[in-house]
Formats: structure tokens, C-alpha cells, sequence
């Protein structure tokens, strides 16, 4: 049989296309509204109406903008849900110009120390060849929110606000790994050359004092101490003098951050569940907290997230956001479009399958604020998204339980939640984590923007 593509082979085919009724009708149907819109469900919009049986009101929404900065604006979002309630001041938040000012400068230096430590590796090396891809970007875990938080501390959205290279960074990303790059090169080559390690330190120091430079210049220099006034929503005043941002975190949040873990529903062979997984040069501060992930069976992730969600917490979580959402109508749901229907095509493919074709992967984290309970089983999610209130309804999306099931991939839960023996399997495992590939799509909501 020929590989060839013949001219009697494309006959066959046109014909056997224009015989079909179904075939004139699908194709004026996308050729004039766009593939999505001619297969759009629009009993979805019926079914995934915003009304929830358990539901924590978390306010406003907040808009990261031309950022690729979702997993850091959940996080903090998750955080400042808690200082208005505990002290009572209505749409506040947390400053994500000021945690993302440290994610840029320790991702630098991560960068350079996973340099300097493949120096030996040829450019054309897989791993090294990752290395400069992306020296640093956007994207990033809790697990390194924490770092920085653990770190840094963090301060009021008005203390350190947004600069137009916050929301709108690519302009900043181009030229800060344009300098990482050269920098590598540079330190790649005196390890080779047989520099001493206090000489590249000392090298690779004074190119941190540039990468500091352009950080202050584009989004300001982070304070060390401020005052924080504010008025509560009974019309209240307060003044806190001189605090630090580590003295921030610990009176107006309070979290211990060890309590809380990463979960992931990732159900191919080479990720075990009740296992723990890390990401290999996924990280930003150096000799600081790791990425680790607890791989468990999405209804364990289900249960776990909804007894979060009944003791008034909310739920951070990463998701594949693009596959089957609709971004105006805020809704998220496998049956949305019905493309098979439309071309008469099976696209169905199972979660395992989407994650090692690449078909699937994280992309985007949000947080979860409701869930809608039919006879104790969750049929939609209610979602704080970070895209401002134009979206969805105020910003918020619905997500069905079946979108669940296919494209949401992380949770992070406090342990307080887990069984002794999840406790004890996450302990033991984190000692020693499983060690994944830096392509892994476990490591893309870090990687991908």
C-alpha cells in the first residue's frame, strides 16, 4: 500500500465529504462563526447556573493583567481573604508587585546556580538547553510563593503597587533574559576555565547587582519597613508603625506555611498515587523550600478540597484553563463544545493520555470558593478567577464537576485535613521526593509563560 498521499486517495475523500447533508450543514456553520461557536452547548450555560450549597464569600476580584503571574495573585488572594475577615476591611490586598519583585531576583540566581552546576554539560544538553530557554518567566507554584514568603515576607497592595512592567511584563522578561543568558554563558565558560568557586561567586554577585538594578528600576525598590493604615468596614481607624513584611505576614496572616501541601491528580505510569513528586530545577530561592507534589486519585483530591471548603477555607488549585472554557461567560465545562458532533470525530482521550501527548497541562491557577452539593456529591465549583470582574460573573467562573475530572491537576490543602496516614506518606516522601523531568507538565505552571 502506498505512504504517499494520491490524487485518487483526495477524490475519495471529497466525495465521500460532499455526499453527506450533515457534512454542507457542520461546514457553513464553522466557516461562518469559527469552530467554537458552531459547536457550542448551550445547555451549559442552564446547567452551570452560579449557585453553590457551600460557598465562602471572598469579594472582589483581582486582575494580574498582561502577567503570567495567576498562581502568584491566587496564592496571595487565598491569604488576603483572610485579613478581611479576621480584621474587616472589605476588598483588600496583598501586594503581588512586591512578591514578585523577590520571584525575579531569586530566579535569577537560580538560574545562575543550575549554570554553574551544569558547566560541565555540553550547550546542546537536553537539561542545559532548558536552562536557557527560559532563564526565568512569570509562572511559578505555591511551594515557591512560600519560599518567598518564608523569606521576604509581604505587604499591602498600597505600600508597593503595581508598575506598567507588573502588569504588563514581557517587556521586563525579554530584557531580563537577554542579560541571565549572557551572564550563563559567561559563568559556564569560568567554571570550564577552571575559576576558583569563590571566584565565580564573586562574579556571579556583581551580576545580581544588575539584575537588581533593572528590578528596582522597573518595579521599584521593596521597602523594609512602612506603616499600615487603614480604616476597618465599621468605620474604624488603625495605624500599625514601622512594621516589616516579615512582621506583616505573621500579624495579619498568621499562617504557619509547612502546614499546607501541594496535591496532584496525575494518573500516568510514571507517577504512582500516594507518592511524592518534585520537579528537577523547578525552584526560585536557593536553600529554600522545595516543590513537592502528593499524587493522589482525583476523589481523594475531591474529598479533601470539600472538607477544606466546609471549614471556611478556600482552595487554591492549578488547571489546564484553555481546554473547553468559555473566558466571557466565566464557565468551564467538557461539555461546552461539542466538536464531535460538529465534525463527527472521537477526540475523547483519557486524562493519562492528555498528560503524556502533551495534548494537556497546567496552566493557570485560580482559586476555589464554593461547590454545589447534590446527595453529598459536587456537581460545580465555584472559581475566583484573577482576570478582573468583565469575565464570568464579577470575575468569578463555574466549573463543572466533569471539567474537574479532566483538566484539574493541583490542589493545595492544609494538612490538618489528611488522614494520618496521608500525613505520614507526605512526610516521609517529601525526604526524599521522586525526581521528575524539568518538562514534565507536573512543572508547567512554572515553565510554561
Amino acid at each position: 500500500m502506498s505512504k504517499e498521499i494520491t490524487n485518487d486517495l483526495i477524490n475519495n475523500f471529497e466525495n465521500a465529504f460532499n455526499s453527506s447533508k450533515a457534512n454542507k450543514i457542520a461546514a457553513r456553520a464553522a466557516q461562518e462563526n469559527g469552530i467554537f461557536k458552531a459547536s457550542q452547548n448551550l445547555q451549559t450555560k442552564i446547567d452551570l447556573d452560579p449557585t453553590f450549597s457551600i460557598e465562602i464569600d471572598t469579594g472582589k476580584v483581582a486582575n494580574q493583567k498582561q502577567s503570567g503571574r495567576c498562581w502568584m495573585f491566587s496564592a496571595l488572594n487565598t491569604m488576603r481573604h483572610s485579613i478581611q475577615k479576621n480584621f474587616k476591611i472589605k476588598d483588600f490586598e496583598l501586594s503581588q508587585n512586591y512578591t514578585n519583585f523577590w520571584d525575579k531576583f531569586e530566579k535569577s540566581n537560580w538560574f545562575f546556580e543550575n549554570v554553574i552546576a551544569t558547566a560541565d554539560k555540553d550547550l546542546g544538553d537536553r537539561k542545559v538547553a532548558f536552562l536557557f530557554a527560559t532563564p526565568q518567566q512569570d509562572g511559578g507554584q505555591w511551594d515557591m510563593l512560600c519560599g518567598i514568603i518564608e523569606k521576604y515576607g509581604i505587604v499591602p497592595k498600597k505600600v508597593y503597587p503595581e508598575t506598567a512592567n507588573a502588569t504588563n511584563s514581557s517587556a521586563l522578561n525579554d530584557t531580563l533574559n537577554t542579560l541571565l543568558r549572557k551572564d550563563g554563558l559567561e559563568l559556564r565558560k569560568m567554571v570550564q576555565d577552571g575559576k576558583s568557586e569563590e571566584e565565580v561567586q564573586e562574579r556571579k554577585n556583581e551580576m545580581l547587582k544588575e539584575v537588581y538594578r533593572i528590578l528596582a528600576i522597573s518595579l521599584g525598590v521593596p521597602p523594609k519597613t512602612f506603616d499600615f493604615e487603614y480604616k476597618d468596614d465599621d468605620g474604624n481607624y488603625h495605624r500599625d508603625a514601622a512594621l516589616s513584611p516579615q512582621d506583616f505576614f505573621k500579624k495579619y496572616v498568621g499562617w504557619d506555611l509547612s502546614e499546607y501541601i501541594s496535591t496532584i491528580n496525575a494518573p500516568t505510569k510514571d507517577k504512582p498515587f500516594h507518592k511524592v513528586f518534585s520537579v528537577e530545577y523547578l525552584g526560585n530561592v536557593e536553600g529554600g523550600r522545595q516543590v513537592r507534589h502528593l499524587n493522589l486519585p482525583i476523589d481523594e483530591m475531591k474529598d479533601l478540597i470539600i472538607t477544606q471548603l466546609k471549614n471556611g477555607e478556600v482552595v487554591w488549585f492549578g488547571s489546564n484553563v484553555v481546554k473547553d472554557s468559555e473566558r466571557q461567560a466565566g464557565l468551564l465545562d467538557t461539555e461546552l463544545y461539542k466538536r464531535d458532533d460538529l465534525f463527527d470525530v472521537d477526540f475523547d482521550m483519557s486524562k493519562s493520555d492528555m498528560l503524556d501527548s502533551g495534548e494537556s497541562l497546567m496552566d493557570h491557577a485560580m482559586v476555589i470558593t464554593g461547590v454545589d452539593l447534590v446527595d453529598g456529591k459536587p456537581t460545580k465549583w465555584k472559581i475566583e478567577n484573577s482576570w478582573g470582574e468583565k469575565p464570568g460573573f464579577k470575575g468569578y467562573f463555574v466549573m463543572s464537576d466533569s471539567w474537574f475530572d479532566k483538566f484539574v491537576y493541583q490542589a493545595v490543602i492544609n494538612k490538618k485535613h489528611l488522614s494520618d496516614d496521608l500525613k505520614k506518606t507526605f512526610e516521609e516522601g517529601s525526604k526524599d521526593p521522586i525526581q521528575l523531568l524539568p518538562w514534565d507538565p507536573m512543572g508547567a505552571l512554572a515553565n510554561n509563560y
